[in-house]
Protein backbone atom coordinates (compact mmCIF):
# COMPACT_ATOMS: atom_id res chain seq x y z
CA UNK A 1 0.00 0.00 0.00
CA UNK A 2 1.19 3.51 -0.81
CA UNK A 3 -0.41 6.88 -0.11
CA UNK A 4 -0.70 9.15 -3.14
CA UNK A 5 -0.96 12.85 -2.41
CA UNK A 6 -3.11 15.08 -4.63
CA UNK A 7 -0.25 17.19 -5.97
CA UNK A 8 -2.38 18.88 -8.65
CA UNK A 9 -4.01 21.06 -6.00
CA UNK A 10 -0.65 22.43 -4.82
CA UNK A 11 1.48 25.31 -6.08
CA UNK A 12 5.22 24.62 -5.85
CA UNK A 13 6.30 28.27 -5.56
CA UNK A 14 3.76 28.89 -2.81
CA UNK A 15 5.08 25.85 -0.93
CA UNK A 16 8.66 27.11 -1.20
CA UNK A 17 7.63 30.36 0.46
CA UNK A 18 5.58 28.58 3.11
CA UNK A 19 8.33 26.12 4.00
CA UNK A 20 10.85 28.97 4.22
CA UNK A 21 8.61 30.95 6.58
CA UNK A 22 8.25 27.93 8.86
CA UNK A 23 12.02 27.75 9.36
CA UNK A 24 11.61 30.51 11.96
CA UNK A 25 8.92 28.56 13.87
CA UNK A 26 10.22 27.15 17.15
CA UNK A 27 7.21 26.11 19.23
CA UNK A 28 4.20 25.10 17.14
CA UNK A 29 3.42 21.60 15.88
CA UNK A 30 4.86 22.67 12.51
CA UNK A 31 8.26 23.64 13.91
CA UNK A 32 10.00 20.33 13.21
CA UNK A 33 11.66 19.15 10.03
CA UNK A 34 8.82 16.73 9.28
CA UNK A 35 5.64 18.69 9.95
CA UNK A 36 7.08 21.81 8.29
CA UNK A 37 6.08 19.94 5.13
CA UNK A 38 2.65 18.92 6.43
CA UNK A 39 0.93 19.64 3.09
CA UNK A 40 3.08 16.87 1.56
CA UNK A 41 3.11 14.50 4.56
CA UNK A 42 -0.43 14.28 5.97
CA UNK A 43 -2.60 17.26 4.99
CA UNK A 44 -5.78 15.87 6.61
CA UNK A 45 -4.32 15.28 10.08
CA UNK A 46 -5.62 17.76 12.68
CA UNK A 47 -2.79 19.76 14.25
CA UNK A 48 -3.81 18.71 17.75
CA UNK A 49 -3.22 15.05 16.84
CA UNK A 50 0.44 15.59 15.90
CA UNK A 51 2.85 13.77 18.23
CA UNK A 52 6.18 15.52 17.85
CA UNK A 53 9.53 16.24 19.45
CA UNK A 54 10.44 18.69 16.67
CA UNK A 55 12.22 15.86 14.88
CA UNK A 56 14.10 16.54 11.67
CA UNK A 57 16.00 19.83 11.49
CA UNK A 58 19.13 17.67 11.51
CA UNK A 59 22.51 18.93 10.36
CA UNK A 60 23.79 18.78 6.79
CA UNK A 61 27.58 19.07 6.97
CA UNK A 62 30.07 19.50 4.16
CA UNK A 63 32.85 16.98 4.79
CA UNK A 64 36.28 17.59 3.28
CA UNK A 65 37.67 14.44 4.88
CA UNK A 66 34.71 12.43 3.58
CA UNK A 67 35.29 13.73 0.05
CA UNK A 68 38.98 12.89 0.17
CA UNK A 69 38.26 9.44 1.57
CA UNK A 70 35.56 8.61 -0.97
CA UNK A 71 37.34 10.25 -3.90
CA UNK A 72 34.43 12.53 -4.86
CA UNK A 73 34.50 16.28 -5.57
CA UNK A 74 32.10 17.12 -2.76
CA UNK A 75 30.49 15.16 0.08
CA UNK A 76 27.84 16.25 2.57
CA UNK A 77 26.87 14.18 5.61
CA UNK A 78 23.20 14.36 6.61
CA UNK A 79 23.25 13.61 10.33
CA UNK A 80 19.84 12.03 10.91
CA UNK A 81 21.55 10.74 14.05
CA UNK A 82 20.72 14.13 15.60
CA UNK A 83 17.03 13.21 15.82
CA UNK A 84 15.47 13.03 19.33
CA UNK A 85 15.80 9.25 19.72
CA UNK A 86 19.08 9.22 17.80
CA UNK A 87 18.05 7.83 14.41
CA UNK A 88 16.22 8.54 11.16
CA UNK A 89 13.31 6.43 12.38
CA UNK A 90 11.89 9.51 14.12
CA UNK A 91 11.08 11.13 10.76
CA UNK A 92 8.64 8.33 9.96
CA UNK A 93 7.56 7.41 13.47
CA UNK A 94 6.09 10.82 14.25
CA UNK A 95 3.77 10.37 11.25
CA UNK A 96 2.72 6.80 11.99
CA UNK A 97 2.08 7.33 15.73
CA UNK A 98 0.24 10.60 15.06
CA UNK A 99 -2.00 8.86 12.54
CA UNK A 100 -2.56 5.94 14.90
CA UNK A 101 -3.60 8.27 17.69
CA UNK A 102 -5.99 10.03 15.29
CA UNK A 103 -7.55 6.62 14.62
CA UNK A 104 -8.03 6.16 18.37
CA UNK A 105 -5.24 3.61 18.90
CA UNK A 106 -3.10 3.56 22.03
CA UNK A 107 -1.24 0.25 21.64
CA UNK A 108 1.60 0.56 19.13
CA UNK A 109 3.85 -2.29 18.00
CA UNK A 110 6.88 -3.05 15.86
CA UNK A 111 9.45 -5.70 15.06
CA UNK A 112 12.89 -4.22 15.35
CA UNK A 113 16.65 -4.66 15.33
CA UNK A 114 16.84 -1.65 17.65
CA UNK A 115 16.36 1.86 16.26
CA UNK A 116 12.69 1.41 15.39
CA UNK A 117 12.00 0.10 18.88
CA UNK A 118 13.57 3.11 20.60
CA UNK A 119 11.77 5.56 18.34
CA UNK A 120 8.39 3.87 18.76
CA UNK A 121 8.75 3.67 22.55
CA UNK A 122 9.57 7.39 22.69
CA UNK A 123 6.61 8.53 20.56
CA UNK A 124 4.18 6.14 22.23
CA UNK A 125 5.20 7.59 25.59
CA UNK A 126 4.60 11.15 24.36
CA UNK A 127 1.19 10.08 23.00
CA UNK A 128 0.26 8.50 26.34
CA UNK A 129 0.12 5.05 24.77
CA UNK A 130 1.99 1.76 25.07
CA UNK A 131 4.74 0.38 22.84
CA UNK A 132 5.13 -3.38 22.28
CA UNK A 133 8.47 -4.21 20.72
CA UNK A 134 9.26 -7.61 19.19
CA UNK A 135 13.03 -8.11 19.39
CA UNK A 136 15.09 -11.02 18.04
CA UNK A 137 17.18 -12.72 20.73
CA UNK A 138 20.33 -12.13 18.67
CA UNK A 139 21.70 -9.34 16.49
CA UNK A 140 20.31 -6.36 18.43
CA UNK A 141 22.55 -3.76 20.08
CA UNK A 142 22.19 -3.67 23.87
CA UNK A 143 22.28 0.15 23.84
CA UNK A 144 19.10 0.26 21.77
CA UNK A 145 17.33 -2.21 24.04
CA UNK A 146 18.18 -0.12 27.10
CA UNK A 147 16.91 3.00 25.36
CA UNK A 148 13.63 1.26 24.51
CA UNK A 149 13.17 0.14 28.11
CA UNK A 150 13.94 3.66 29.38
CA UNK A 151 11.05 5.06 27.32
CA UNK A 152 8.72 2.42 28.77
CA UNK A 153 8.61 0.02 25.84
CA UNK A 154 7.44 -3.52 26.59
CA UNK A 155 9.84 -6.09 25.12
CA UNK A 156 8.78 -9.36 23.53
CA UNK A 157 11.92 -11.42 22.87
CA UNK A 158 11.71 -14.26 20.36
CA UNK A 159 13.88 -16.75 18.54
CA UNK A 160 14.24 -15.83 14.89
CA UNK A 161 14.89 -12.72 12.84
CA UNK A 162 13.38 -9.29 12.35
CA UNK A 163 11.43 -10.76 9.45
CA UNK A 164 9.82 -13.39 11.70
CA UNK A 165 8.66 -10.72 14.14
CA UNK A 166 7.17 -8.61 11.38
CA UNK A 167 5.35 -11.60 9.89
CA UNK A 168 3.84 -12.37 13.30
CA UNK A 169 2.63 -8.79 13.77
CA UNK A 170 1.12 -8.57 10.30
CA UNK A 171 -0.86 -11.72 11.07
CA UNK A 172 -1.91 -11.02 14.68
CA UNK A 173 -1.80 -7.24 15.33
CA UNK A 174 -5.49 -6.67 14.67
CA UNK A 175 -6.66 -9.33 17.11
CA UNK A 176 -4.19 -8.00 19.68
CA UNK A 177 -5.48 -4.45 19.24
CA UNK A 178 -2.09 -3.18 18.12
CA UNK A 179 -1.22 -0.56 15.52
CA UNK A 180 1.89 -1.68 13.59
CA UNK A 181 4.48 1.04 13.05
CA UNK A 182 7.05 -0.79 10.94
CA UNK A 183 7.78 0.47 7.44
CA UNK A 184 4.89 -1.63 6.07
CA UNK A 185 2.81 1.22 7.53
CA UNK A 186 2.58 3.75 4.66
CA UNK A 187 2.65 6.69 7.08
CA UNK A 188 6.22 5.77 7.94
CA UNK A 189 7.17 6.33 4.32
CA UNK A 190 5.27 9.64 4.24
CA UNK A 191 7.16 10.91 7.27
CA UNK A 192 10.53 9.78 5.99
CA UNK A 193 10.02 11.67 2.73
CA UNK A 194 10.78 14.77 4.78
CA UNK A 195 14.45 13.76 4.82
CA UNK A 196 14.90 14.59 1.13
CA UNK A 197 12.58 17.61 1.41
CA UNK A 198 14.86 18.99 4.11
CA UNK A 199 18.04 18.28 2.14
CA UNK A 200 16.57 20.01 -0.91
CA UNK A 201 15.47 23.06 1.07
CA UNK A 202 18.81 23.39 2.87
CA UNK A 203 20.62 23.19 -0.50
CA UNK A 204 18.34 25.88 -1.99
CA UNK A 205 16.45 23.26 -4.04
CA UNK A 206 19.55 22.19 -5.98
CA UNK A 207 20.40 18.61 -5.07
CA UNK A 208 23.79 16.91 -5.58
CA UNK A 209 24.58 14.31 -8.23
CA UNK A 210 24.08 11.40 -5.80
CA UNK A 211 22.31 10.54 -2.57
CA UNK A 212 23.86 7.50 -0.88
CA UNK A 213 22.17 5.63 1.95
CA UNK A 214 22.36 2.38 3.92
CA UNK A 215 19.82 -0.29 2.97
CA UNK A 216 18.27 -2.44 5.70
CA UNK A 217 14.48 -2.69 5.59
CA UNK A 218 14.68 -0.28 2.60
CA UNK A 219 11.98 2.05 3.91
CA UNK A 220 14.32 5.02 3.58
CA UNK A 221 15.04 4.09 -0.04
CA UNK A 222 11.33 3.88 -0.76
CA UNK A 223 10.66 7.20 0.97
CA UNK A 224 13.55 8.91 -0.75
CA UNK A 225 12.29 7.94 -4.19
CA UNK A 226 8.71 8.96 -3.42
CA UNK A 227 9.88 12.30 -2.08
CA UNK A 228 12.03 12.96 -5.14
CA UNK A 229 9.14 12.14 -7.48
CA UNK A 230 6.93 14.62 -5.64
CA UNK A 231 9.56 17.36 -5.62
CA UNK A 232 10.07 16.96 -9.36
CA UNK A 233 6.32 16.90 -10.10
CA UNK A 234 5.81 20.11 -8.11
CA UNK A 235 8.73 21.81 -9.85
CA UNK A 236 10.58 22.30 -6.55
CA UNK A 237 13.69 20.66 -8.06
CA UNK A 238 14.89 20.54 -11.64
CA UNK A 239 17.50 17.78 -11.39
CA UNK A 240 16.86 14.37 -9.83
CA UNK A 241 19.97 12.92 -8.16
CA UNK A 242 20.92 9.29 -8.63
CA UNK A 243 20.37 7.09 -5.58
CA UNK A 244 22.87 4.50 -4.36
CA UNK A 245 21.70 1.87 -1.84
CA UNK A 246 24.46 0.29 0.24
CA UNK A 247 24.00 -3.05 1.98
CA UNK A 248 26.33 -5.01 4.25
CA UNK A 249 27.86 -7.97 2.46
CA UNK A 250 26.43 -10.44 4.97
CA UNK A 251 22.90 -9.05 4.61
CA UNK A 252 22.54 -7.98 0.99
CA UNK A 253 19.55 -9.71 -0.63
CA UNK A 254 18.43 -6.53 -2.40
CA UNK A 255 21.85 -5.89 -3.90
CA UNK A 256 22.09 -9.50 -5.10
CA UNK A 257 18.66 -9.24 -6.73
CA UNK A 258 19.58 -6.03 -8.57
CA UNK A 259 23.03 -7.30 -9.53
CA UNK A 260 21.57 -10.52 -10.94
CA UNK A 261 18.63 -8.68 -12.56
CA UNK A 262 16.26 -11.08 -10.85
CA UNK A 263 12.52 -10.46 -10.88
CA UNK A 264 12.01 -10.99 -7.17
CA UNK A 265 14.01 -10.90 -3.96
CA UNK A 266 15.36 -14.09 -2.42
CA UNK A 267 15.55 -13.64 1.34
CA UNK A 268 18.79 -14.15 3.22
CA UNK A 269 17.78 -16.66 5.89
CA UNK A 270 20.68 -15.94 8.21
CA UNK A 271 21.78 -12.31 7.73
CA UNK A 272 25.10 -11.60 9.40
CA UNK A 273 26.74 -8.21 9.87
CA UNK A 274 28.26 -6.34 12.79
CA UNK A 275 26.29 -3.30 11.61
CA UNK A 276 23.21 -4.48 13.50
CA UNK A 277 20.73 -2.03 11.95
CA UNK A 278 21.43 -3.66 8.56
CA UNK A 279 20.93 -7.20 9.85
CA UNK A 280 17.73 -7.75 7.85
CA UNK A 281 17.42 -10.65 5.44
CA UNK A 282 13.99 -9.99 3.94
CA UNK A 283 13.49 -6.22 3.58
CA UNK A 284 9.75 -5.49 3.39
CA UNK A 285 10.08 -2.38 1.20
CA UNK A 286 12.12 -3.92 -1.63
CA UNK A 287 9.46 -3.41 -4.31
CA UNK A 288 9.15 0.29 -3.51
CA UNK A 289 12.94 0.53 -3.38
CA UNK A 290 13.08 -0.87 -6.93
CA UNK A 291 10.80 1.95 -8.01
CA UNK A 292 13.27 4.43 -6.51
CA UNK A 293 16.14 2.90 -8.47
CA UNK A 294 14.11 3.01 -11.68
CA UNK A 295 13.10 6.66 -11.20
CA UNK A 296 16.60 7.87 -10.29
CA UNK A 297 18.73 5.57 -12.47
CA UNK A 298 20.01 4.28 -9.16
CA UNK A 299 22.45 1.54 -8.22
CA UNK A 300 23.20 -0.83 -5.36
CA UNK A 301 26.48 -1.95 -3.83
CA UNK A 302 27.52 -4.19 -0.94
CA UNK A 303 30.43 -3.52 1.42
CA UNK A 304 32.19 -5.61 4.02
CA UNK A 305 32.05 -4.95 7.74
CA UNK A 306 35.72 -3.95 7.55
CA UNK A 307 34.91 -1.31 4.94
CA UNK A 308 32.01 -0.06 7.06
CA UNK A 309 34.18 0.39 10.14
CA UNK A 310 36.98 2.05 8.18
CA UNK A 311 34.48 4.61 6.85
CA UNK A 312 33.05 5.02 10.34
CA UNK A 313 36.49 6.04 11.60
CA UNK A 314 36.60 8.84 9.02
CA UNK A 315 33.12 10.08 9.94
CA UNK A 316 33.82 9.93 13.67
CA UNK A 317 37.10 11.82 13.26
CA UNK A 318 35.23 14.54 11.39
CA UNK A 319 33.47 15.36 14.67
CA UNK A 320 30.05 14.06 13.63
CA UNK A 321 30.03 10.38 14.59
CA UNK A 322 27.59 7.62 13.70
CA UNK A 323 26.64 4.04 14.43
CA UNK A 324 28.22 1.39 12.16
CA UNK A 325 25.23 0.97 9.83
CA UNK A 326 25.33 4.69 9.00
CA UNK A 327 28.91 4.46 7.80
CA UNK A 328 27.86 2.06 5.05
CA UNK A 329 26.87 5.13 3.02
CA UNK A 330 30.40 6.58 2.92
CA UNK A 331 31.92 3.11 2.47
CA UNK A 332 29.62 2.51 -0.47
CA UNK A 333 30.42 5.86 -2.05
CA UNK A 334 34.14 5.07 -1.84
CA UNK A 335 33.56 1.75 -3.59
CA UNK A 336 31.40 3.34 -6.28
CA UNK A 337 34.01 5.98 -7.10
CA UNK A 338 36.77 3.36 -7.17
CA UNK A 339 34.76 1.33 -9.68
CA UNK A 340 34.01 4.40 -11.82
CA UNK A 341 30.24 4.28 -11.31
CA UNK A 342 30.44 7.60 -9.47
CA UNK A 343 32.62 10.10 -11.33
CA UNK A 344 35.26 11.78 -9.17
CA UNK A 345 33.94 15.17 -10.29
CA UNK A 346 30.47 14.40 -8.94
CA UNK A 347 28.97 15.34 -5.59
CA UNK A 348 27.04 13.30 -3.04
CA UNK A 349 25.03 13.47 0.17
CA UNK A 350 25.58 10.47 2.46
CA UNK A 351 22.85 9.72 4.99
CA UNK A 352 23.97 8.95 8.54
CA UNK A 353 21.05 7.07 10.00
CA UNK A 354 22.00 6.47 13.65
CA UNK A 355 23.84 8.06 16.56
CA UNK A 356 27.42 7.24 17.56
CA UNK A 357 26.26 5.71 20.87
CA UNK A 358 23.65 3.40 19.37
CA UNK A 359 25.87 0.33 18.99
CA UNK A 360 28.66 0.42 21.55
CA UNK A 361 29.07 -3.37 21.51
CA UNK A 362 30.12 -3.40 17.87
CA UNK A 363 32.38 -0.40 18.39
CA UNK A 364 34.18 -2.12 21.24
CA UNK A 365 34.72 -5.28 19.20
CA UNK A 366 36.30 -3.37 16.35
CA UNK A 367 38.12 -0.48 17.94
CA UNK A 368 41.45 -2.26 18.37
CA UNK A 369 41.45 -4.06 15.03
CA UNK A 370 39.98 -1.59 12.56
CA UNK A 371 40.26 1.75 14.33
CA UNK A 372 43.82 1.35 15.54
CA UNK A 373 45.00 0.28 12.07
CA UNK A 374 43.09 3.04 10.31
CA UNK A 375 43.96 5.90 12.64
CA UNK A 376 47.50 5.05 13.66
CA UNK A 377 48.79 2.90 10.78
Amino acid sequence: MQIEQDLARLDGEYLKTLFHERLSDRMSALAGGVWRYKELIHPELPLEQIVTKYEGNTGLYRSTSGAVYAGARGVWLKALSENPSGSFKDNGMTASVSHGRWLGMNRFACSSTGNTSASLAMYAAIAGGEAYVYLPEEGVAASKIRQTIAYGGKLVRFKGTYDDGLAYLEQHAEELGMYVCNSVNPLRIEGQKSIVFEIAQYMNWELPDWIVLPGGALSNTAALGKGLEELKTLGLIQKVPRVAVVQAEGASPFHRMVEQRAESLVACEKPKTEASALNIGNPPSWRKALRTLAFTDGVTVSVTDEQIFAAKAVIDRSGIGCEPASAASLAGLKQLTASGIVDREETAVCLLTGNLLKDLDALQRYEQEVFAEHLFG
